[in-house]
């Protein structure tokens, strides 16, 4: 075995390791902690108020977060080879703007029982709308889709800014709020067949598409003589790459950064190669969103919204790859 596979099956066995290990420590901490004792008992079936809070919130709360972070670690790295740009993200095609509004306007207009729906159509339609504005445009390169994506999302903001004014701000106003913060603190069994259908079926396109991802991050001209037809490819890839993102932020609201720092993490742990991109940045992804979630129900206090945390650690990543991006250009 040479030393980079034999590094690489290191890498994956503590990625893994380290999801596990962060994904039972989830499992015990919250309001009410938990033991081991308890869940093996939760496992062994029983009725005490352990059991239940074991079953209805701590386990799908632990999962969501945990197919979250490894939906949006992957979503990010699609984004990131797509486009070329390690700061890429599904933002720049107005994916969170769209969910924001969607949410938005189930809660002032219909009912809050809507507003997981809403918010995945939102998201999904906003990369729609970028597609079709790039499409009309006349250009099928990633120039035009960023510039459709900034578009459409000033278009979403807009919407929701003008739904503000509308809500009643005791009750509407802050779910609008709450929801652009993003937390797994309402998470129950009921959310979870929508999320992980959503991220299985992604994660199933996009394993199907990997040679075609890989092909894409060339310039067009190449792709299409090595037989990918690079403007139909690409919105494929996105729009399955987006579909599991669209689902968590359905599901959680806005998760900030993650989608940028998990696969930065990834590349760093891979020391610049890209074989084994999307499987480490769906670990890391894992991760990171679970000790997140962990430290937000740690918070003395009232619980903190994990955009709080993950914000905390994006801004750092972020400026050091603008600090690398200064240094290659001098």
């Amino acid at each position: 075995m040479t030393a980079p596979k034999r590094y690489n099956r290191i890498l994956f066995t503590a990625a893994g390791a380290l999801l596990l290990a962060a994904f039972g420590i989830s499992l015990l901490i919250g309001a009410y902690p938990l033991t081991a004792q308890d869940i093996l008992s939760a496992l062994s079936g029983g009725e005490s108020m352990a059991i239940k809070v074991f079953w209805r919130l701590r386990l799908p709360r632990s999962l969501a977060a945990m197919v979250s972070g490894m939906a949006l670690g992957v979503c990010g790295a699609v984004y990131q080879i797509l486009f070329a740009n390690p700061l890429a993200a599904p933002d720049i095609m107005g994916v969170s703007g769209g969910a924001t509004l969607g949410a938005a306007m189930a809660i002032v207009w219909g009912n809050t029982a809507f507003s997981a729906p809403a918010a995945f159509l939102g998201g999904m339609a906003a990369l729609a709308g970028s597609l079709l504005l790039t499409r009309a445009s006349g250009s099928r390169g990633t120039g035009a889709m960023v510039l459709s994506g900034v578009l459409i999302s000033a278009l979403m903001k807009m919407g929701v800014m003008l739904l503000k004014t509308f809500a009643d701000t005791e009750g509407e106003l802050a779910a609008i709020e709450f929801f652009t913060m993003g937390s797994f603190a309402d998470i129950t069994a009921a959310a979870l067949p929508a999320l992980l259908s959503a991220a299985a079926l992604g994660f199933a396109l996009l394993t199907l598409l990997h040679r075609q991802i890989g092909l894409l991050s060339l310039p067009d001209d190449e792709a299409q003589a090595l037989g990918v037809s690079a403007g139909v490819m690409r919105a494929l890839v996105l729009a399955a790459a987006t579909l599991p993102a669209a689902a968590v932020s359905a599901s959680a609201g806005v998760v900030a950064f993650l989608p940028l720092i998990a696969p930065y993490g990834a590349r760093l742990l891979l020391r610049g190669r890209t074989k084994g991109l999307l499987p480490l940045s769906a670990l890391t992804g894992g991760v990171l969103l679970l000790l997140a979630d962990i430290a937000a129900r740690l918070a003395p206090g009232a619980e903190l919204p994990v955009s709080v945390l993950t914000t905390m650690l994006g801004v750092p990543c972020v400026a050091m790859l603008m600090a690398k991006g200064g240094a290659r250009r001098e």
